[in-house]
């Protein structure tokens, strides 16, 4: 018989499997209505930027001495720039026409339509920001990970 814990680790392999092997939609991009969900996003990467600035702020005020307290420091600036990336990425979405996009079998197939400007270049940049985001989470779970390895060891932080 299998026990409910060797299922649950079946069940959660075979459903990443299958979301890797057919991943049809991520669904993972939210459009928002105009203009008042736009404005209420922005406000939000706004406020997520000063809150994440002042907890660098914070930790080298304290100068914590552990690697832990460093990756966090390196979170927060990765996710720093990730705000700024992903708030000019909105807000030059606006300048951005539908037909300036070539969607032809997906979102990883997404080409900008010629002739190719300075505000469409900048568009294009802006969507790739998941180079700053998926290092960004590496850190964090970095610091995680120290934290606690050190708390069980029972080192001061």
């Amino acid at each position: 018989m299998i026990h409910l814990r060797n299922f649950s680790k079946i069940f959660c392999l075979f459903l990443l499997t299958v979301f890797l092997v057919f991943p049809n939609q991520a669904q993972a991009l939210q459009s928002h209505a105009a203009p008042e969900g736009i404005y209420v996003h922005q406000l939000a990467h706004v406020f997520f930027l000063a809150a994440l600035c002042y907890l660098f702020w914070d930790i080298r005020r304290s100068s914590f001495p552990s690697k832990g307290w460093r990756f966090l420091q390196l979170f927060c600036v990765f996710m720093i720039i990730w705000n700024i990336v992903a708030f000019t990425g909105h807000w030059i979405g606006g300048s951005i026409e539908s037909s300036d996009i070539i969607y032809d079998s997906g979102y990883l197939t997404t080409r900008i339509a010629g002739p190719i400007t300075t505000i469409k270049l900048l568009y294009y940049l802006t969507k790739l920001d998941h180079i700053f985001s998926v290092p960004a989470m590496f850190c964090l779970y970095l610091c995680l990970r120290s934290l606690y390895s050190a708390t069980c060891k029972g080192e001061k932080q």
